[in-house]
């Protein structure tokens, strides 16, 4: 995924991360024969709505106009093997905790990072760094990836693989607040009913 981010256009990108829901159901099928009820779908379907009217602003005419390159299509191999992740959660899992199985998961992705990327570690000069690229290293690590690790997979062993991957509807939502918050104002009022959109279908998700 971060492969493709260096080409892909970031609305693509964002759109393209909408299918991980999708990608997680059926393999949830696949894998574990978790059958997606009417309801899921239905509500899969709003949300997916509710959030490319977030993610274009209430114009749908951008989805004609989305650049699909080389950048784009190595994201949506990332988003497929991020959606397989979660069932795949369920299957391995032999009663360890979402903690445990994490340090696992993490301890083996550090080791392929350093095989694969020793040379480009190498020849970095750490201590030239400047203090943003810690702090934004520190919150990958911690937040991105170790907590929201630990939740996805909490979550994996008690829910089926869609409704897992559903949080993922609400990324252009947490954007729009993050740039309220940071000062950027507020959003067309186009965009309001994609949010009360996403935010409905999502409460209809989880509900059982």
């Amino acid at each position: 995924m971060f492969e493709g981010l260096k080409t892909a256009e970031p609305v693509s990108a964002a759109a393209i991360f909408t299918l991980i829901p999708l990608f997680a159901g059926i393999f949830g099928y696949i894998l574990l024969r978790q059958v997606m009820t009417i309801r899921m779908a239905i509500a899969l379907a709003l949300a997916a709505v509710g959030a490319y009217a977030v993610l274009f602003r209430g114009d749908f005419s951008q989805l004609t106009k989305m650049n699909l390159g080389r950048g784009e299509f190595v994201y949506l191999i990332g988003c497929a093997i991020h959606g397989i992740y979660t069932p795949m959660v369920s299957k391995m899992n032999r009663g360890e905790s979402a903690i445990n199985f994490v340090f696992g998961t993490l301890l083996a992705g550090s080791i392929f990072l350093i095989i694969f990327g020793f040379n480009d570690i190498r020849a970095t000069n750490w201590a030239s760094l400047p203090i943003i690229f810690w702090v934004t290293l520190g919150y990958l690590v911690v937040f991105a990836t170790a907590a929201s690790f630990v939740l996805i997979q909490f979550a994996a062993l008690r829910l089926p693989s869609a409704k897992v991957m559903a949080y993922t509807y609400l990324t252009p939502v947490w954007v729009i607040v993050w740039e309220i918050i940071l000062g950027n104002g507020l959003p067309s009022h186009l965009v309001f009913p994609g949010i009360f959109l996403t935010v409905g279908a999502l409460f209809l998700l989880i509900k059982n």
